[in-house]
């Protein structure tokens, strides 16, 4: 059901001030994007297997500006192999190009040229007409180099980065993807983004070894990673996530895609 105009304001997407979620669709069925109110929806990418039904992408392309992650490694996405992936999605769909995380990758795809195929694919969504957001994870420079939105992930550094990027000139646009959690209570905060944050090097360094990471976690486990989930994704209530929110525009950042790390439904 499509939500009225009092419940959309109400509801806790809107008090965050995200602008757009991204959906995993091996969690969700992606179509409940259109019940939320937020104009953006980015689908991550899970392998080829995981990637939705073209009928669904247009429903959901029609009815809000839908963006699919495609990484240019993987066959189907490969600007200089396979791409046929590529017609598949709707013409009102656009494309956020990254490398591709590992996990979803075969062994020959992980050993491609990025660089190359970033570029290519960048180029190949500026000839359609469209404008290439870039992952900037691990190929920061590569990004930058191929123009089009820079999609960073929320770190501890984001505002800090960001704000040179501004003092140095960069004119064009930013938009910051994080897992958020909407809610004050601890445990479960730390049971949606707790491992998450540990795997960042820092935090994994700072961790005592063979600590918990979720909300069994005690003492200086839980000291750190209640430091490490604030600084790596969008935690607390509502309004906090919303103070966040506006900390990360007022440093430059266009756009923030939330990932609702503890299930879709948490930002209804």
């Amino acid at each position: 059901m499509t939500l009225t105009a009092p419940e959309a304001a109400d509801s806790v997407a809107a008090r965050t001030g995200l602008d757009g979620v991204a959906l995993k669709p091996t969690e969700c069925d992606v179509s409940v994007a259109a019940d939320l109110p937020v104009d953006l929806v980015c689908l991550d990418y899970e392998g080829r297997e995981a990637l939705p039904e073209a009928d669904t992408l247009a429903a959901l392309a029609a009815a809000r500006d839908l963006r699919v992650t495609t990484p240019v490694r993987a066959d189907g996405f490969d600007p200089r192999g396979d791409d046929s992936l590529v017609a598949t999605l709707p013409d009102a769909a656009d494309r956020v190009l990254v490398a591709g995380h590992g996990a979803y990758l075969t062994d020959e795809e992980r050993r491609r040229a990025v660089a190359p195929r970033i570029g290519d694919a960048a180029a190949a969504v500026r000839a359609a007409g469209g404008v290439p957001w870039v992952g900037t994870e691990g190929v920061e420079r590569v990004a930058l180099a191929a123009g089009g939105v820079q999609y960073e992930l929320l770190s501890r550094t984001t505002e800090r980065d960001v704000r040179a990027l501004r003092a140095a000139g960069f004119d064009g646009d930013v938009a910051v993807y994080a897992p958020v959690v909407p809610s004050d209570d601890e445990d479960a905060i730390l049971d949606a983004v707790g491992a998450y944050a540990a795997r960042r090097r820092p935090v994994r360094e700072a961790l005592p070894e063979g600590a918990a990471t979720d909300a069994a976690a005690t003492g200086r486990a839980r000291e750190v990673l209640s430091k490490a989930v604030r600084d790596f994704a969008l935690v607390g209530d509502p309004g906090t996530v919303g103070e966040r929110v506006a900390d990360l525009r007022a440093a430059g950042v266009d756009t923030v895609v939330g990932y609702p790390a503890a299930g879709v439904d948490t930002l209804r």
